[in-house]
């Protein structure tokens, strides 16, 4: 399709690099590769399928923000694409998304984004990408936000000036605050959009990710004053306020650890409850995600406290890798 383009963003994506590629192909006349540093095959592999390719400069720390902006002007140089779909170089692009998108666009001038679902194509490869399924999966309809997979028209990046660089995660949320802020409709589809892979095998993996998103937690709500502000207040009372509770019950008072205690296990049922409610019934599963859920808090609490040092030092913010 000559009016659609699409962005690779990706940092030693291996094989899954080449399965987004070659997904994207077929599906687009213009395709532009940016590549963060990667010290595997990635950007010879690109070339050698005549994909336009940007190396980021590595004297400024990457973020995918930067790097979304940057295959924009890129592929705005070779071409005058109305649709742009943006795509993280682990997920592959499901052979008919990029028509059914587009024709969506096309059909509303005044949408600015347009996603679909994406789901997770080896879910049963470890607890940590069952979880991030469950992320994944979110009803159809006008949306607040999306995550990275996206078609964006031109002229609405264009009028936001695109995503903030400095950024470091839920750069797509502050994204499409933006969008929205400036009257652009954002819209999920019911249509499968992308297969992510996101081969996450170990704890410590799952720990930095849930770090970075406490990062992006407080990074974004920073810039728009009140987003995000249900997720920091599960954030603070069970990362931060009741681990300190539960500290001084330990050393003073029995009675207010068992009430900490107590608080957790409520919370963790509240938690199961929830995801039944979106159809896990499978068991261990659905205890180890309500598991994982319950103590991700506490890396989101690191990763909020994170952002605000950065932030007092004069620090860059510079990306949290989990893999």
């Amino acid at each position: 399709m000559s009016s659609v383009g699409a962005i690779v963003i990706g940092r030693n994506e291996g094989a899954r690099l080449k399965r987004c590629i070659a997904s994207l192909i077929p599906q687009v006349a213009h395709l532009v590769y940016v590549d963060s540093g990667s010290t595997d095959d990635s950007v010879a592999f690109a070339h050698s399928l005549g994909v336009k390719v940007v190396q980021l400069d590595t004297a400024t720390p990457f973020t995918a923000a930067r790097a979304r902006n940057e295959g924009f002007e890129a592929l705005m140089g070779i071409a005058d694409c109305e649709f742009v779909q943006f795509i993280d170089g682990d997920c592959g692009v499901e052979p008919d998304w990029i028509a059914k998108a587009s024709a969506q666009m096309a059909a509303d001038p005044t949408l600015g984004l347009v996603t679909g679902w994406r789901r997770e194509i080896f879910p049963d490869n470890s607890i940590y990408n069952a979880l991030c399924d469950v992320e994944w999966h979110r009803p159809a309809g006008t949306i607040k936000a999306c995550g990275g997979d996206m078609m964006v028209r031109a002229a609405a990046f264009d009028d936001v000036g695109g995503f903030d660089p400095t950024v470091i995660a839920a750069e797509d949320d502050e994204f499409c605050q933006r969008l929205a802020g400036a009257q652009w409709k954002l819209l999920r589809i019911p249509e499968q959009m992308t297969l992510h892979d996101a081969n996450m095998l170990h704890f410590t993996e799952w720990w930095k990710r849930a770090e970075r998103s406490g990062h992006g937690f407080a990074q974004v709500a920073d810039l728009h004053k009140g987003y995000f502000g249900p997720e920091r207040k599960r954030v603070m009372v069970f990362g931060g306020v009741l681990p300190a509770l539960a500290l001084i019950g330990l050393l003073f008072s029995w009675k207010l650890l068992l009430l900490v205690i107590l608080a957790y296990g409520v919370s963790y049922g509240r938690t199961i409850f929830g995801l039944k409610n979106e159809g896990i019934e499978q068991r261990p599963l659905l205890y180890q995600l309500a598991g994982l859920l319950s103590l991700s808090k506490i890396p989101n609490m690191l990763g909020m406290i994170r952002y605000y040092w950065r932030k007092r030092m004069g620090r860059d913010m510079r990306l949290i890798e989990y893999k």
